[in-house]
């Protein structure tokens, strides 16, 4: 069961960091912060599509991952 999880754990692990890396790049750099925040207006909208996807992937496997840590902890510690 111990190795069984920890092979899951290292396979969501991989996927982690796959999704963050599929991730579209958000361009907040210095000049944004010296424009006084205009550009934020229109900055503040939903995710749509494909980033949207992504972003609820990498929730659902940071969860996993948690999970799948603390069940290797409690196995571990009995």
């Amino acid at each position: 069961m111990y190795n069984t999880l920890l092979t899951l754990l290292l396979i969501d692990s991989v996927l982690i960091i796959i999704a963050v890396l599929m991730q579209p790049a958000k361009n907040d750099n210095a000049a944004s912060a010296l424009s006084g925040g205009a550009a934020d207006l229109f900055s503040k909208q939903k995710p749509r599509g494909f980033e949207a996807f992504m972003q609820k992937i990498t929730a659902v496997l940071g969860v996993l991952f948690f999970v799948l840590a603390l069940a290797l902890v409690y196995i571990s510690s009995h």
